[in-house]
């Protein structure tokens, strides 16, 4: 890959820029319960050095990252001006984390340090405007120079600057004061995995305060603020907008310059304020393979002098979608079927919790991806500083980029939801020009979610401000609190652990796996708990490595069968609690054969490329409405009861017992232990069959399974009721096809359950009639019994039914709707 000019990678690096004067060096680190290679680099005078935005560079500039002053604050109270603070905090690192030094969460806060202009700058009555930018501070921000409040902020994970020049006091020291407040999950605000109190589960510890750099730069009254850039394929062109401070005042240019190496490849200028289209002829086009990318330097002119000067980059690519040969559509990159084969990155570290302890550890993470055969990350739920971006451009990944989402569990208010809107488009608008984001993500799992039409309309909205990029709507729209499937954006994305999920896609829709794997390991020594947590545990390396080649050779069989477009694995790092990354948290243990993995995961990129596979013939089973196996549960007495269309005669486990029936007799279950075994595995569950019971629930809530077989971890499929839902349903792991209206205990209900394989659908039947499909492309192979009252899952036994169940049928084929009303009419 070609590296920069020499004038931007010189600028891009600590020895570039003015230095401040040396930290208060009373600051100690806190101890992490496990560091990672770089926590011991870390110093009071080398904190995060590197000039923090790439894409906008200026030659001079000024970093405040370093030893602060700091305290703990309570509401209401008066900002500390002219007073020294007790503590020491190395900023940018969040407060709660160990390189911080305060290392524990605060509500309110205060941060004060003094800073000299250099004499050079020639800021206020001289000409030039004095800038001062924050990467990121989390949540609700003041800042004040000299006692004079200069800026305002909310949001946790989007940059803000103020113009601190009238607020200076002549020469010599200036007071900077910063009053924080974030009480991350006791309100609705954006938080992504952050909770004042993480669990041993899926969350983790809150990250509070400055965590991304602080910087300060002269700059002329006018000035550029920003740089949109879109590349444009067709028209061998970047399209290019500067945004400037001050408009487009009477007589200012703008000049564009992009460069390939040394060589010049084309020139635009125009009026500030408007779109300049800057040829770059028979471009080399930005991929994973090959992450070409030109430097940009853009000058803003006035009466023909420069006011101001800034050096970027740009990559020529275009993400869009496609029919493959197999009439499925697809994702595609420059025109051409790319399967993203992705992992899924929370973005946390042991030492700095949201910040990396140095800008070699940001870039390590992404490069591992890349030595492991992946193509893009899922930047989940979390925005990075925009030196990772840099770092997934130059390197060469495509990212998914979540919107930080609120709290699980309730609706948040209309305040909320407003605020979650502003900031999703403002996090939009700050990260438009990186090469590397090809798709946006608003939600997850229903995390925070209000209603499944605004879903809708914020997808939408998301694709009207950024039209170059995909947009998914929903990651994990079939899980946990989703609101439902709204229909809209570019993808229809499922979630099942240990997966892979199996989505289709339709006519203007991609299907993605979001999420599936979570293979885990504990490493002694190398862990944030004493114990830890995955979606499957294995005993060792190589059994680890065995399981995730597995895996993702089910998502090849996925990916080629019903068109699949990506898939995310879980995830590139154990973090906290979570055991389930290819490194161990602290970075130091790699956890599997990484040339096994990388040599799975290429050839499953270069598997899927649109032509698909061949679906194994569908056989026709064995006609009629009797089945393969049928139990009319008619006995009334004795503990085994006759199957009447084959020989697997079924045993009453732990006590099941006799009662009246929808026709006859049926079994009685307690809905703690009991339940109805048939032995054997029936069903070929990788097919086409259907399952039927007439059944009567004692109580609502909480999970129910009439009808399952089991598999190695799930059952193969459910015919339940789902607690979660308050709904009959026919399931798999992650994939529901839901009844409309909520049963009534005590009452007789006809539940069937038909799996077509031919159409990838999972239909639910009540009282005869079609209540609910869903979409799961295929199906999974069990050997495990065909039971009666209860599930699997988790590899555990669950789901036992709670009330009675009659009449049980088992198909090899899926009955046609007409079969399924005939099948209820007769009672049967």
């Amino acid at each position: 890959m070609k590296v920069f000019t020499a004038l931007l990678a010189a600028a891009l690096v600590a020895t570039s820029a003015p230095t401040a004067a040396r930290a208060d060096t009373t600051w100690q680190p806190g101890t992490a319960p496990i560091a990672t290679p770089w926590t011991d680099e870390v110093s009071a005078d080398n904190a995060l050095p590197e000039y923090p935005r790439p894409q906008l560079v200026r030659a001079k500039w000024q970093s405040l990252n370093g030893v602060w002053q700091f305290a703990g604050a309570t509401q209401g109270e008066a900002p500390p001006f002219g007073e020294q603070l007790g503590e020491r905090v190395l900023v940018p690192y969040p407060v709660e984390s160990a390189l911080s030094g305060i290392q524990r969460h605060e509500d309110r806060m205060w941060y004060r340090r003094t800073f000299q202009v250099p004499a050079n700058w020639q800021v206020g009555d001289r000409g030039a405007r004095l800038r001062l930018n924050f990467g990121a501070v989390d949540y609700e921000t003041t800042v004040w120079v000299n006692g004079i409040e200069v800026a305002t902020h909310r949001g946790g994970y989007d940059g803000f600057s103020a113009d601190v020049t009238d607020a200076l006091r002549g020469r010599g020291a200036q007071e900077l004061v910063v009053g924080v407040t974030d009480r991350t999950d006791q309100t609705w605000q954006p938080i992504g995995k952050q909770r004042n109190v993480p669990d041993r589960g899926i969350f983790y510890t809150s990250a509070s305060g400055i965590w991304q750099s602080v910087w300060m730069e002269p700059v002329s009254a006018s000035h550029v603020e920003r740089l949109q850039m879109t590349p444009d394929l067709d028209d061998e062109s970047l399209r290019l907008t500067p945004h400037l401070a001050n408009g487009s005042g009477s007589g200012r240019t703008v000049e564009a310059v992009a460069y390939d190496g040394k060589r010049v490849v084309g020139r635009a200028s125009g009026p500030a304020g408007t779109e300049l289209r800057v040829p770059v002829p028979k471009p080399k086009l930005w991929s994973p393979d090959s992450p070409h990318l030109y430097d940009l330097k853009v000058r803003v002119r006035q009466g023909g002098k420069v006011i101001d000067q800034v050096d970027s980059y740009f990559g020529m690519r275009e993400v869009g979608k496609a029919k493959g040969a197999d009439g499925k559509l697809y994702l595609t990159l420059n025109g051409k079927i790319l399967f993203n084969m992705s992992t899924l990155d929370q973005g946390y570290w042991p030492d700095g919790i949201y910040t990396a302890p140095t800008d070699e550890a940001l870039r390590f993470d992404i490069a591992e991806t890349k030595r492991l055969g992946f193509n893009t990350i899922r930047k989940h739920i979390k925005v990075e500083p925009d030196r990772w971006y840099y770092w997934a451009d130059r390197l060469g990944l495509m990212v998914w980029q979540d919107m930080p989402a609120m709290r699980t569990g309730g609706t948040p208010p209309v305040d909320a939801q407003q605020e979650f809107e502003r900031q999703l488009r403002e996090i939009v608008t700050e990260h438009q020009s990186w090469t590397s984001i090809t798709v946006w993500v608003p939600f997850n799992e229903g995390w925070g979610e209000w209603d499944r039409a605004a879903t809708g309309r914020i997808a939408d909205e998301v694709g009207a401000q950024d039209p170059s990029r995909l947009v998914n709507a929903h990651s994990g729209v079939n899980c946990c609190a989703s609101r439902g499937d709204s229909g809209r954006g570019d993808m229809i994305d499922f979630h099942q652990y240990v997966g892979p999920a199996s989505p289709a896609p339709t006519a203007d829709r991609v299907a993605v796996d979001g999420e599936h794997g979570g293979f885990g390991l504990e490493v002694d020594g190398h862990m944030w708990f004493g114990e830890g947590h995955a979606y499957e545990m294995t005993p060792d390396s190589a059994t680890l490595t065995r399981r995730y080649v597995e895996n993702q050779q089910d998502l090849l069989t996925v990916a080629n069968r019903c068109g699949l477009s990506g898939g995310v694995y879980t995830q590139t790092t154990d973090v906290e609690h979570e055991v389930n990354g290819f490194y161990t948290y602290d970075r130091q243990v790699k956890k599997m054969d990484f040339a096994r993995v990388r040599d799975v995961n290429r050839a499953i990129i270069r598997s899927v490329d649109g032509t698909g596979a061949n679906v194994p013939p569908t056989s026709p089973g064995t006609p009629g409405l009797t089945g393969v196996g049928y139990w009319p549960l008619d006995e009334g007495t004795g503990t085994v009861t006759e199957d009447l269309a084959g020989d697997h005669d079924a045993t009453l486990v732990n006590g099941a017992g006799w009662t009246s029936g929808r026709a006859g007799g049926a079994v009685q279950l307690n809905g703690v232990n009991q339940y109805v075994d048939t032995g054997a595995a029936i069903l070929d569950t990788s097919g086409s069959y259907t399952a039927s019971a007439w059944v009567r629930l004692d109580s609502l809530g909480g999970f129910a399974t009439a009808v399952s077989q089991d598999g190695n971890t799930n059952s193969a499929f459910f015919l339940q009721y789902s607690g979660a839902d308050n709904r009959f349903a026919f399931s798999f792991a992650g994939v529901r096809a839901l009844a409309p209206t909520a049963p009534e205990p005590g009452r007789w209900y006809h539940l069937t359950g038909v799996r077509d394989a031919a159409s990838g659908s999972l239909t639910l039947y009540v009282d005869g009639q079609p209540a609910g499909t869903a979409s799961s492309c295929v199906g999974d192979a069990s050997s495990g019994h065909t039971v009666i009252g209860r599930a699997k899952f988790n590899g555990n036994p669950v789901d036992y039914w709670r009330g009675a169940v009659d009449q049980v049928h088992v198909y090899d084929r899926a009955l046609s709707a007409a079969e399924v009303a005939q099948l209820h009419a007769s009672g049967q």
